[in-house]
């Protein structure tokens, strides 16, 4: 079966703000850096800045923590925005920025060696039944199984995603070299062009406006559903992206017209030492129209959880600990 949202998971923003308890605790027991700066979409264009004073004025009575900034007050914060033609920004103290790369490079020691949780790499899981799992060589027994296969939808239980809706996005991003000594991004950035794409925003009789001069002006960054997002990891690098084109088939090589249209963008409005590129790559996550997480129940004893909304390290620690939860797992 397919749980919608709210039934039992809740709605996303809480889940994200447990997770993000869950992070902080994990970091600092597992000393990987971290970066607690907070956020900023920062608004050059009047209907963006009226979107965001109306999200400021009438998200928080829903739980977000938010806050309307001046241009003078937003570039106090920030050294890297342009202050040409800067109207304002929206503020969240909220977000953390942490390096995926980090993260997975040093979370499975810490767990193993704090948790006794073991990790087999390079082991295909075969086949799921109740009680009991399947690789090529051995079979594990367990009281309770969680499925978590990101975009995978063939090797386990395929009947479940061919009824799921589920399709596939590929992002696109880049990263910087490290940014001179002493120079720093703060607050991770976004612009305008996030308005329309997170569903937080919907709420706002602003948005329809903003998006039909975005479709109308610069109908391409629709086209490759793109938003500039930058943050900075603690290697001083920046990281920017993204771009969002949805289908089960997805195109190995990468469109270097996405990524100049996302640097076209970012040299807008950032002003920063190097926005010369060093790496590029392209990620891939499972995406639903209606809801961002999948959850099934394939057999007794087993759940299978896909986040299916480019979400997943925000609620990830929170919708593990939920999902252990319902299956009467104590953690």
């Amino acid at each position: 079966m397919i749980w919608p949202i709210g039934q039992p998971a809740g709605p996303p923003l809480r889940l994200a703000l447990r997770s993000r308890e869950i992070w902080l605790e994990m970091l600092a027991e597992s000393k990987v850096p971290y970066l607690a700066t907070g956020s900023l979409h920062a608004t050059y264009r009047e209907d963006e800045a009226a979107l965001g004073q109306e999200f400021s004025r009438n998200a928080p009575a829903l739980g977000y923590q938010c806050a309307w900034l001046t241009a003078d007050e937003t570039l106090a914060r920030s050294q890297a925005l342009k202050p040409e033609g800067l109207l304002g920004a929206l503020w969240s103290a909220t977000e953390l920025t942490v390096d995926p790369r980090q993260v997975i490079g040093s979370l499975p020691r810490f767990l193993r060696e704090r948790y006794a949780v073991y990790f087999h790499f390079n082991t295909a899981v075969q086949r799921v039944e109740h009680g009991c799992l399947f690789t090529a060589d051995a079979r594990c027994d367990a009281d309770a199984i969680v499925v978590a296969g990101g975009d995978d939808f063939q090797t386990l239980f395929p009947e479940c995603f061919r009824l799921s809706g589920l399709t596939r996005c590929k992002l696109q991003m880049m990263r910087t070299p490290p940014q001179p000594e002493g120079w720093s991004l703060g607050p991770s950035l976004a612009f305008g062009l996030s308005f329309r794409h997170y569903p937080a925003f919907d709420l706002c009789s602003t948005l329809p406006a903003l998006k039909e001069r975005i479709a109308r002006e610069t109908p391409e960054y629709d086209r490759f559903g793109i938003h500039v997002m930058v943050s900075q990891n603690s290697s001083g690098q920046l990281t920017i992206g993204d771009s969002h084109e949805y289908g089960l088939e997805v195109n190995v090589f990468d469109n270097p017209d996405v990524n100049r249209l996302i640097l076209d963008y970012a040299k807008a409005y950032l002003r920063v030492s190097t926005l010369e590129i060093v790496e590029q790559w392209h990620g891939i996550y499972a995406k639903h129209p209606q809801h961002p997480w999948l959850r099934l129940a394939p057999a007794e004893g087993v759940r299978v959880v896909t986040v299916t909304s480019g979400i997943g390290m925000t609620i990830s620690f929170a919708l593990a600990e939920q999902t252990f939860s319902e299956m009467g797992v104590t953690l």
